[in-house]
């Protein structure tokens, strides 16, 4: 049976997913707290990313060498930075980019050292199966998020993209910020500080990763705006349901 990795950036969509085990199973290794169990009879390890690209990469190796994970599934929120792309919007990552790497004039900006590489992609099986969950959680979306919330927030007709995602050691909430990112990197949909650092330590071991981020801003200066009360009422329950589908309708 495979063992599938469940990762959550923040404490609030943890606890949706745990929600979802059954039998879960606390293991502390190096700091970080692991939760072993099943969901749809599905063996799973489930845990927090960490915040920034080194805790990230450091979550992301134990799970595939202290707990064998074959496969790695992350959700969690980010930034908006592509026009029409909203808060309270979907994205699927297909490719991962580290907007913040810059070895130069020794290699060219954004291309990773040793790699030849600055774009990362994800496993594109595993990224169709979670695009499909995201579809079945958006068409669900009134069992979802309750109306008050919904129209707290303007989510009316959320909609799914999928693309390229963008990650960087800093959060990014200023207009200036973001504006830059968007004129530097036009295809970025959406900016986040860890599922680049994923991405690539899954290539080093050859594990195939997915990444589905819920758009919580526009990465401006309005980033901070109700981010607390959008974690616990909006994107908690993206993530609790988009896994679910993703493992009632696993084709991996």
């Amino acid at each position: 049976m495979t063992r599938t990795a469940i990762v959550s950036a923040l404490h609030d969509e943890l606890a949706a997913v745990l929600a979802l085990m059954p039998d879960e199973h606390k293991t502390v290794v190096a700091g970080r707290e692991f939760w072993r169990g099943h969901l749809h009879d599905y063996e799973v390890v489930v845990t927090l990313s960490g915040i920034g690209k080194v805790a990230a990469a450091t979550t992301a190796t134990l799970l595939i060498e202290r707990f064998k994970v074959d496969h790695i599934v992350f959700t969690g929120v980010a930034g908006g930075l592509a026009p029409g792309v909203r808060v309270g919007d979907l994205v699927v990552a297909r490719e991962f980019l580290q907007h913040d790497m810059d070895a130069s004039p020794l290699f060219p900006r954004y291309e990773l050292p040793g790699t030849g590489l600055s774009l990362l992609p994800a496993d594109p099986a595993l990224a169709a199966s979670l695009l499909r969950a995201a579809q079945a959680t958006l068409a669900d979306l009134p069992h979802v998020l309750a109306p008050d919330v919904r129209e707290a927030f303007g989510l009316q007709a959320p909609r799914l993209h999928q693309g390229l995602v963008i990650s960087g050691d800093r959060f990014v909430a200023t207009s200036a910020e973001s504006q830059a990112l968007q004129q530097a990197l036009p295809e970025a949909l959406a900016v986040e500080m860890e599922g680049a650092a994923f991405a690539q330590v899954c290539r080093d071991f050859g594990v195939p990763l997915a990444v589905l981020r819920t758009i919580s801003d526009r990465a401006d200066d309005a980033a901070h705006v109700d981010f607390v009360r959008f974690l616990r009422d909006v994107a908690s329950h993206y993530s609790a349901a988009m896994i679910d589908h993703f493992f009632k309708s696993l084709l991996i």
